[in-house]
């Protein structure tokens, strides 16, 4: 049996998905971003939690920027742009949201609230969706767009998340879409075995394309992460089977699994300096696609578009 169910704790509003049968719970906060706050699944008389989040609505508040934007909804553009500086259809734009070193990073949503207009609870699974109606108040930005997130928590520990993107203006806008989860097994990145379905990575200059891609042999088959270092756009093979990618504990033989539809051709993979937690993002675009127009959509007014990923966690016999 699947239920759903709202709780208010450490000040934030949660909305939480959960698999009793499995005892799997997934939490979301829609008021701040429509964030992935927590998945937890249960192990022997204990349970764990891969998603690395913030402990309270303080820091969240405070600290999203400074923290990584963990587990936050990047819309309408995922990543950088340097300056804030863009053309579309003939116009420069100057986005005047939160610059980090000065570029606009991860557009506009990740801090906004999401209203809950849909739930849905059966024996099978547990479903909500999500909307924030964006109204173009940004002058950098001025195409108005709705966003919406589903969240689909199914049997087997699998959650699927789908956004779709309409044009609620009348001309067309410029979008890309991502997400930016932090994963965690409890210990730092570097005991774990990393491996995900891409043999071509953008050559980066300041963490911008080049425009240039380069061959990848990196974790192309399970390795251990150790102490490498990643910040890079990762463009996914769809030839190779799913899932995409796969981050294991080869300590306990839990391991997440993701599977994106093509709508997300990129994997942004960042692991930040404490090692604590390693971000997977999937995108639709790398950073900057509102200048190098790398995967970078054009939506027609009144238009929509989707894009899915999928996350499952399971257990594996561990080697000895």
């Amino acid at each position: 049996m699947f239920t759903i169910e709202k709780h208010q704790h450490n000040g934030f509003d949660k909305v939480l998905l959960t698999d009793h049968t499995a005892q799997t719970t997934v939490e979301i906060v829609p008021g701040c971003g429509a964030m992935l706050h927590a998945f937890v699944v249960q192990d022997g008389n204990s349970f764990i939690n891969i998603i690395d989040s913030y402990s309270n609505k303080k820091e969240f508040d405070e600290k999203a920027e400074a923290n990584g934007f963990k587990g936050l909804k990047l819309s309408p553009f995922p990543c950088r742009i340097p300056n804030g500086v863009y053309r579309f259809n003939g116009r420069q734009y100057q986005l005047n949201h939160f610059l980090l070193n000065g570029s606009a990073i991860h557009g506009f949503l990740y801090k906004q609230p999401f209203a809950l207009v849909q739930e849905q609870a059966s024996n099978n699974s547990a479903c909500i969706a999500l909307l924030h109606e964006y109204k173009g108040n940004d002058a950098g930005y001025p195409f108005s767009y709705n966003c919406s997130v589903e969240y689909h928590l199914e049997k087997g520990n699998t959650l699927s998340i789908i956004t779709t993107i309409t044009n609620t203006g009348v001309s067309p806008l410029p979008v890309a879409d991502g997400w930016h989860p932090y994963f965690t097994f409890g210990g730092k990145v570097d005991e774990l075995e990393l491996h995900f379905q891409s043999r071509e990575m953008l050559e980066f200059i300041n963490l911008v394309p080049s425009g240039k891609l380069l061959p990848n042999t990196a974790f192309t088959s399970p390795a251990r992460i150790g102490e490498t270092a990643l910040d890079n756009s990762f463009v996914l093979d769809f030839s190779e089977a799913q899932p995409m990618c796969i981050l294991r504990d080869p300590a306990t033989g839990w391991q997440l699994e993701i599977r994106p539809q093509k709508s997300y051709p990129y994997l942004q993979i960042y692991i930040p300096p404490h090692r604590k937690s390693i971000a997977i993002e999937n995108l639709s675009a790398p950073p900057d696609s509102f200048n190098n127009g790398i995967g970078l959509i054009t939506l027609a007014a009144g238009a929509s578009t989707s894009f899915l990923t999928q996350y499952t966690i399971r257990k594996e016999a561990v080697s000895l």
